[in-house]
């Protein structure tokens, strides 16, 4: 069969091959993301639960050593009561306590002149004769109460010293020096039985206590990472850190109440993790068993998949030759068998194609004889039409193709008459007159006629059987005449209707679309020859006229010669005046987009309005307006997402400056300065900048709202303020701005500071000018920074214009207008 090829058997890369290697990679590759989020999640409940655990356990211990030191206070004060008089019975109270707190290894008393009054010292200590109570801390006993001093080791053996008030009226210090033994056997049975080291550290990182009898008390620890993390002011949360030979632990830490003690409780990593290789061995195992039932099952899909696929390949290679016959038998179930159905289907449809495609040609043949016929027809016409602008010599031709073509008994064609309303005979062909009663047909009126409602409508009419049709004239003249239909075509122009093609056949029947549309084409081609005739006529009348014409043209041409240089200077002139204003509104339109546009305006006008621009006094308000909370929202978001807040915030408020016609003086970042009444003068100034600020916080209301819901925390503050300020340029030669001086700017800006998100603060004097139009309750004077004194000043809560207010409004507008155009 031309155009198929026999499909090859070799491929570039096997489907079996492919199938294994695609089902094999997405087993493994899903038992190993399995295998890692059990890992993550594994490891991750295991870090918690550890320090969780430990972090309990050193909240127990950090709790018991903060008991036992309070108790130890408690029982030092007992001695300290008022009711003992003489050093015996303070000996015996101090022997006593000795002998029911195993902890304090000495006690001596501090009379009211700082001297050591009596010491007692438990004689299986290591004992001493230095006055460790001289400690700056023991000597703050005698204003706080209760002193607790730093620190102290002695043959490897930690001490500390407590220094405790006497009540009442003496004046004596009790001084206890406690053994801090006693430590290692709390953290050491909070550790008991399990894996890992718990111990106590000082302010100065040296080890109090330990669990691990290796450990050496007194040893400076405070390099250690998670050591020297808590020491830090403040202190940073621990999870991790190191031993003395480096190893990685799990570390959890609670400070010890009013002491500045730390307990620690840590586990090596290695060991508190060592579930986790046994969660990785059985993971391998699963990706091992999963990779053999992968390649199993891979193997038999692919097999069983690549049969029937030989079977359509043979298949298609049979259709390739020719062979249509040859059915191709694929009994899967599923889409091979599908597309092998397919296969056999187009296979049948071939062969059918093939047994009808001699018919068909045969049609076509005849159809594109046909075509020929018309063209030569159409050609013929349309160099009859070329080569004469006669209408009987053109009209001829055109009937007796079309009469050809259509295969018709009879063809007319009429021209209009537009004067009387009627269609006259001016060709046709196959109907005799003298013996067939064509004569009928010279004339027929528009109205009430066939003809005419093709004119009207400007579409053929087609009558397969006039017998049934109404009565019209065309259907009597065709009837007594022989004819059993007819096809109506109008002749028309822009100008109107033309004539009428009509073509006649003596039996009744539809007629072919394409048989209308070829007619409508010999319609246009005789449209062209009336026209051309009528034009034919029309000039040569009017070639008359102009000849008598000529003298009366040649004496208005010297006119409109003069006439024309005269316009030209005139044009000249125009564009160079459009020119330079172009050019002056685009230069107005570049400096609209840095500065103000009224500012800008002035600057680019040369009529006098520079002078405005000079340094000059004058009363301004001032309106300052930024976002609450701006900074922290830069530092925490994008640098993209802030840029998009400010294009949305200054768009805002720009639309409401331009709008109540204020000054921009800057944007700066999120503050926003507006002027009134500069450089433009306005009656109404301050009532403008109220009734803008208004307006500016329900539009940002709406507008944080929607950045509320991205996840913004943003407010809006306005301060306004009227006074006197020195207005004009300000600069250097290279770079000038218009800029207001003076202290009303600095009080709208502290007013500004001072508004909450959402408040309008004001001046006293700018509420002054606005309290007819604006609802207001007043607020506390503010200090302000750089004012000497107390400013009052007003909340605006909204604006209550009424008509009459609104009227005034606009009626100063006009007189802005013009302070702007003097």
């Amino acid at each position: 069969m031309p155009g198929l090829e026999t499909i090859p058997r070799t491929r570039r890369r096997g489907l079996f091959a492919k199938y294994v290697t695609s089902l094999v990679g997405l087993v493994v590759f899903v038992l190993a993301v399995n295998g890692a989020l059990e890992i993550w999640f594994s490891y991750r409940q295991t870090r918690t639960a550890l320090i969780d655990a430990m972090a309990e356990k050193a909240e127990a211990s950090a709790r018991r050593i903060a008991q036992a030191m309070t108790e130890l206070e408690r029982q030092i004060s007992w001695t300290t009561r008022a009711s003992v008089q003489t050093l015996e019975q303070r000996r015996t109270d101090y022997t006593q306590l000795m002998q029911q707190v195993p902890a304090i290894s000495q006690l001596a008393l501090i009379d009211g002149q700082g001297r050591e009054a009596l010491r007692l010292t438990r004689s299986t200590g290591p004992g001493g004769g230095e006055e460790f109570w001289r400690d700056p801390q023991v000597a703050r006993a005698a204003e706080t109460g209760v002193s607790i001093g730093q620190t102290r080791f002695r043959n490897g053996r930690p001490f500390i010293v407590v220094a405790v008030a006497h009540a009442g009226r003496d004046p004596a210090i009790t001084v206890a020096e406690i053994d801090l033994r006693f430590l290692s056997e709390l953290v050491g049975d909070a550790q008991a039985g399990k894996v890992g080291i718990a111990y106590v550290i000082d302010p100065a990182g040296r080890l109090l206590a330990s669990s691990r009898d290796s450990d050496t008390l007194g040893d400076d620890i405070a390099s250690r990472r998670q050591v020297a993390a808590l020491l830090r002011d403040p202190p940073q949360a621990l999870a991790s850190g190191q031993d003395g030979d480096g190893n990685a632990m799990l570390v959890a830490s609670r400070p010890v109440a009013k002491l500045g003690w730390f307990v620690l409780f840590e586990q090596p990593r290695s060991q508190a993790f060592a579930s986790i290789g046994e969660v990785l061995l059985r993971i391998a195992g699963l990706i091992a068993l999963g990779l053999i039932v992968a390649i199993i099952a891979s193997m038999l899909l692919a097999r069983r998949m690549l049969v029937p696929i030989d079977a359509l390949r043979a298949g298609a290679s049979r259709l390739g030759g020719g062979d249509f016959g040859q059915r191709i038998e694929v009994r899967t179930g599923d889409e091979l068998e599908e597309l092998s159905d397919q296969f056999n289907s187009m296979a049948g449809q071939l062969r059918e194609t093939y047994a009808g495609l001699e018919s068909k040609v045969e049609e076509r043949t005849r159809d594109l004889e046909r075509s020929i016929n018309e063209l030569k027809a159409l050609e013929e016409v349309g160099r009859a039409i070329a080569s004469s602008l006669d209408l009987d010599a053109v009209l001829p031709t055109v009937a007796a193709r079309a009469l050809e073509i259509t295969r018709a008994d009879a063809v007319l064609i009429f021209s209009y008459d537009p004067l009387q309303r009627r269609f006259d005979l001016a060709e046709a062909k196959g109907i005799d007159p003298p013996t067939d009663g064509g004569v009928a047909y010279a004339s027929i009126d528009a109205d009430g006629s066939v003809l005419g409602d093709a004119a009207q409508s400007g579409q053929p009419i087609a009558v397969p059987d006039l017998s049934a049709a109404p009565d019209h004239p065309l259907k009597a003249l065709a009837l007594a005449a022989g004819f059993a239909s007819v096809l109506v075509v109008p002749l028309l122009d822009q100008h109107g209707a033309l004539g009428a093609l009509v073509v006649l056949r003596r039996s009744a029947g539809d007629f072919a679309d394409n048989l209308i549309g070829l007619m409508r084409t010999f319609a246009h081609q005789s449209e062209l020859a009336m026209r051309n005739a009528r034009l034919f006529r029309e000039v040569d009348h009017k070639g008359r006229e102009l000849a008598s014409a000529h003298d009366t043209v040649q004496l208005q041409a010297a006119q409109l010669r003069e006439q024309t240089d005269q316009l030209k200077d005139w044009n000249r002139s125009l564009e160079e005046r459009v020119e330079k204003q172009l050019g002056e509104i685009e230069r107005i339109r570049r400096l609209e987009r840095f500065l103000a546009p009224q500012v800008a305006q002035l600057i680019a006008s040369s009529d006098g309005h520079d002078a405005l621009l000079d340094s000059h006094r004058r009363e301004v308000t001032v309106v300052f307006c930024d976002l609450r909370g701006f900074t922290a929202f830069t530092e925490a978001s994008e640098p993209e997402e802030a840029m998009n807040v400010l294009r949305e915030y200054h768009a805002a408020l720009g639309e409401l400056i331009f709008r109540y016609e204020g000054t921009l003086d800057r944007f700066a970042g999120d503050g926003v300065m507006i002027l009134f009444n500069a450089p433009i003068p306005f009656a109404d100034h301050t009532r403008r900048a109220v009734k803008m600020a208004v307006e500016m916080r329900d539009a940002l209301a709406t507008l944080t709202e929607k950045w509320s819901h991205r996840g913004h925390s943003l407010g809006f503050g306005i301060g306004i303020a009227v006074g006197y300020a020195t207005i004009g340029q300000v600069g250097f030669e290279h770079r000038l701005e218009y800029a207001a001086i003076g202290s009303v700017t600095n009080l709208a800006s502290r007013l500004c500071a001072e508004a909450a998100p959402g408040q309008i603060i004001v001046s006293q004097r700018a509420y002054a000018m606005v309290e007819d139009w604006a609802e207001a309750q007043p607020i506390e004077p503010l200090t302000l920074k750089g004012f000497s004194r107390p400013i009052p000043a007003v909340e605006i809560l909204r604006w209550r214009e009424t008509s009459d207010a609104a009227a005034d409004t606009h009626e100063t507008r006009p007189a802005a207008s013009a302070g702007r155009a003097s």
